[in-house]
């Protein structure tokens, strides 16, 4: 689908150069004949694990300050992409699992089992999941992002990168801060920080923060608004240091949020053209129309309106009567983190406790009817982590300097717990008997307001009760029919609260040395070991009899070329996602382990003193682990080629000797890397020239009716386009009834499947004290290679993921571009000031679908955001007003089939923009416009770049300074 801007985003861009073009002039004036600084010369970072100037670091970093979080209004990681054009932060059904990406590489979908490819962490102590990051998050000092695979460092390992957020810490001089919001959407938001000393030695700090907001997706079925907000966050610190050689600081925070998420739209042709057709009806049904749908036809008989398939930005769903989102978040931990300068060299210890608690029930259909639903029970459904980690790192100095060495060790513990009650509606049995009646040869037969959707001319006809008219399916007629009102019957079925459990335990020891060969050549080398073991073990608990019923009497069928469509039918639509009593009362148990060595290699050359030039090779891993998601262990239907198809976990030895296939590997990424860092006075400039090589790429999609997991690679033998094949449709090109078993490669011809290349570049210019300018640019091409295979073994790719190969990653977009600005203008000598802020990010247009399916595909788009305000002398009070998307641009986060949702496979939708057939598509919508005032007041001098430096008790500049000397032109001068 083409690319291009729309006029809104054309608008967008014009208008938000035009506020940096009507500032400039002014501000050239007020910057002639004052000195240019640029406070990014001072910004710290500890990417290397050492306190470092950020233009002597050589990895791609992005540091973020306070001051720009403030302007921009980030609560959470998710306002990032604003200023940091490599991330992309997006949530999907539940925020949760809200999903970063890193150059276009990320974790995919809604389950716990996949560990994040970019890593959170605050103050050190990692997050389990990287949607975790979405909470509140109080003051912040400042944030990291490092670009790129993260194997060496930092407490668990990344393959695409990592986010480092630093709080504010305690301080021996009382201060404090307030701010009171209040916005469209009855936005209230409200925070508030103290700290001071407590005796000579030792100081604290509180932070809290309360927000609610009603949603901006309205029910128009149940009359509520949907994605709302209301939450609470508070977070207290100690920062005991009895000598200046040790400190210990100790953390606690607690995170509360009762809110709806999230509800989902159906996208139309309105959005996207290459939906073509498929959100109508087919008029008549039989014979089915080429531009009608005829699941169309069975969801607005069943209730949904038809004004509800297009016009996905009005903003309004319709959930089923009764159903809601409701969601309760609890997320709480300690740490303590402990410095001891013992002269020789300094040791680090960063020890973590942390607790969190999903639940979200749902309407999983996303429509009126009711098809699939999770209840609002937080006893039956939630995931839960407990996480304990501990990180010991120890620094020092040898051969007079000549060495940087840094050792350290790491442990963490994870208990993973997810409960589940995933169930069929009351309205599934008739929706599911009525998309098999309606989408083939019975339509003629097809009777939504009747028993099994038949009419009863069909149901006499099927049944051969209608003397001289013999049933199509012959003596069989009436056990097909019989089956047909057993699937009716599936109402209120299915898990009554799975058990899923998982323990990670894993160990790592790890070396970073900086090697000074000259004065301005260093050689950087580290090596990490870790040892990852993960048990798991789940239990079912299901009602869903119907299943076991129609598998009994209706398996004898499948080997009956006549008869095995329908009977299959009717198995797979009576079982989806393996529900069966069946499982009732079940067990299983599996492990894995793992044994991986990363590091990095990097040659840095300080030019001159403004110039650094680095080139880098480095592995990441990502760890494997276990779907957790019983559909996994089969399909409905098992018919292995030249074997008598079987359905019941009993006639393929239990759900035990299945469990295996829950089980996939640890993500391998090698990356190469090439740097510039140029900073001197007003100026400073970054650019980095990436590749990075996946194996085993993680990858979990929804197919419309249960979730893959595959890893991908790649096959270095041609197959000859048997990657693209497809068994959906036997009218659709590619065609071909074994797709889901040609196209393997042979185990030695496999190699990666997923490339990631590109250029970053990153700039700031500061030319007055108050007035700063930044910019960046990010071109990623992130795509699958040609000839992909479903993991290492050289397995088939599913037939869902045919549009993969030679294709770009869901949520990479290959361009993106963002620019912030920043004006603090004193007004006369009065002491005020004001604020002029702006900021932009271009996003060249992407699929939002990790299939790929052109539906899917997101158009490029521009989001804004800006803020004017009023500040008192010494910032002391502030008057703000602000706006986020600014245009009330329109775009979606990700696109989805809609569960269960897909017509008849026949002609005449055999066109390969429809690779899906009549599969319809709906999307979760990014956030409209928002605006407010806020009002501010503090008691210190934080956040006022004009003040220079703050300085607390014992650690210097910005707190930041490490203990041991640092050598001029390698950090801080000593």
């Amino acid at each position: 689908m083409p690319k291009r801007f729309g006029t809104t985003s054309r608008m967008s861009l014009m208008l938000s150069a035009g506020l940096v073009a009507m500032a400039s002039p002014a501000l050239a004036q007020e910057a002639a004949g004052e000195d240019g600084i640029n406070d990014s010369n001072t910004i710290v970072v500890v990417a290397q694990g050492r306190e470092q100037l950020l233009s002597d670091v050589p990895v791609a970093v992005s540091a973020v300050n306070a001051e720009t979080l403030e302007n921009t209004g980030a609560n959470d990681i998710r306002q990032l992409n604003q200023v940091v054009p490599s991330l992309l932060v997006s949530s999907t059904g539940n925020e949760a699992n809200g999903s970063a990406r890193i150059r276009g590489i990320g974790t995919v979908g809604d389950n716990p089992g996949l560990e994040s490819s970019v890593a959170v962490f605050i103050d050190g102590v990692y997050r389990s999941r990287s949607g975790i990051g979405l909470n509140e998050l109080g003051e912040i000092e400042r944030v990291e992002v490092l670009r790129g695979p993260q194997g060496t460092l930092f407490g668990r390992n990344a393959s695409a990168g990592i986010i480092s957020i630093y709080s504010k810490k305690p301080e021996f001089e009382f201060g404090g801060f307030g701010e009171a919001t209040y916005g469209n959407f009855d936005n209230i938001r409200l925070q508030a920080g103290l700290t001071g000393p407590i005796t000579q030695d030792l100081a604290a700090r509180i932070d809290g923060v309360f927000e609610k907001r009603d949603g901006f997706l309205q029910d128009v079925t149940n009359n509520i608004d949907l994605n709302n907000r209301n939450r609470y966050f508070v977070k207290g610190q100690l920062l005991w240091e009895p000598t200046d050689a040790v400190s210990f600081r100790l953390i606690m925070d607690y995170t509360n949020r009762d809110e709806r998420c999230c509800g989902a739209v159906y996208l139309g042709r309105d959005f996207n053209p290459l939906i073509g057709d498929l959100n109508n009806p087919s008029a008549p049904l039989t014979p089915l129309q080429a531009n009608g749908n005829n699941i169309i036809n069975v969801l607005r008989d069943l209730g949904q309106p038809l004004n509800s398939f297009n016009n996905p930005f009005s903003r309004q769903t319709n959930v089923t009567r009764g159903r809601n989102y409701n969601g309760s978040t609890k997320d709480g931990g300690i740490s303590l983190e402990v410095n001891w300068d013992m002269g020789g060299a300094s040791l680090t210890s960063i020890t973590g406790y942390r607790e969190y608690k999903n639940s979200q029930a749902g309407d999983i259909d996303y429509s009126a009817v009711d098809i699939l639903y999770r209840s609002d029970d937080e006893d039956a459904q939630f995931r839960q982590f407990k996480t304990f980690t501990q990180e010991l790192r120890l620094q020092g100095e040898a051969f007079e300097g000549k060495l940087d060495w840094l050792v350290g060790a790491y442990y963490a513990d994870e208990d993973l717990t997810v409960r589940d009650n995933l169930r069929f509606g009351n309205q599934y049995g008739r929706f599911a008997s009525c998309r098999l009646i309606s989408g083939g040869g019975l339509a003629g037969f097809y009777s939504p307001g009747s028993a099994g959707c038949l009419s009863a001319t069909g149901r006499a006809v099927l049944s051969g009760l209608v003397p001289g008219v013999a049933s199509p399916f012959g003596p069989a007629g009436a056990a097909i029919v019989a089956g047909i009102d057993r699937l009716d019957a599936i109402n209120n079925r299915g898990s009554i609260s799975d058990r899923y459990f998982q323990n990670s335990r894993n160990y790592a020891f790890f070396t970073h040395n900086i090697v000074h060969i000259t004065d301005r050549l260093d050689l950087t080398l580290g090596l990490r070991y870790t040892n990852e073991r993960k048990r798991f073990n789940a239990t079912f608990s299901n009602d869903n009899i119907g299943c076991v019923q129609n598998q009994a009497a209706l398996t004898p069928f499948l080997t009956n070329a006549g008869l095995a469509p329908v009977a299959g039918g009717i198995i797979g639509l009576s079982c989806q996602g393996n529900s069966t009593a069946e499982l009732n009362g079940v067990s299983i148990n599996d492990r894995r382990s793992e044994n991986e060595f990363t590091g990095t290699a990097v040659l840095s050359w300080k030019v001159t003193d403004d110039l650094l030039l680095y080139g880098s090779a480095s592995r990441g891993y990502k760890a494997g682990g276990f779907n957790l998601d019983r559909s996994a262990l089969k399909g409905p239907i098992v018919a292995p080629l030249g074997q008598v198809p079987t359905t019941t976990f009993a006639s393929v030895g239990g759900a035990q000797a299945l469990v295996r296939n829950l089980q996939f590997d640890q993500e391998i990424v090698d990356a190469f890397e090439l740097g510039m860092k140029y900073s001197s006075g007003p100026l400073t400039v970054n650019l980095a020239l990436f590749r990075q090589q996946f194996e085993n790429f993680q990858l979990n999609t929804f197919n419309g009716t249960v979730f893959l997991v595959q890893t991908v690679n790649g096959c270095s033998a041609n197959l000859n386009g048997a990657d693209r094949d497809q068994n959906l449709s036997p009218q659709g090109a590619n065609f071909n009834v074994n797709a889901a078993t040609t196209g393997a490669c042979a185990p030695g011809d496999t190699t990666y499947g997923v490339v990631a290349q590109g250029v970053e570049l990153e700039a700031s210019i500061n030319p007055a004290r108050n007035f700063t300018v930044n910019g960046g640019v990010t071109y990623a091409q992130t795509k699958y290679r040609n000839n992909l295979v479903g993991n290492k073994t050289g397995a088939a790719l599913d037939p869902a993921l045919r549009l993969l190969p030679g294709d770009n990653l869901s949520n990479a977009p290959e361009l993106t571009l963002t620019g912030s600005m920043a004006w603090t203008p004193d007004i006369g000598d009065s002491g005020l000031s004001g604020l002029v802020y702006v900021d932009t990010r271009v996003t060249e247009g992407f699929n939002t679908g990790s299939d790929l399916f052109p539906q899917k595909e997101q158009p490029s788009f521009v989001v804004v955001n800006a803020r004017v305000g009023l500040r008192g002398p010494d910032q002391k009070w502030a008057l703000e007003l602000w706006a986020q998307n600014l245009f009330n641009e329109d775009f979606t986060q990700v696109a989805f089939n809609s569960p269960f949702q897909a017509g008849g496979t026949t002609a005449p939708f055999v066109d390969p923009q429809f690779p899906g057939g009549r599969q319809i598509f709906s999307a979760f919508l990014a956030e409209p416009r928002t605006y407010g005032v806020t009002l501010r007041t503090r008691s210190d001098n934080s956040l006022d770049l004009t003040k220079g430096p703050v300085c607390t008790r014992r650690r210097g500049l910005l707190s930041f300074w490490p203990s041991v000397p640092l050598r001029p032109g390698r950090g801080v001068p000593a």
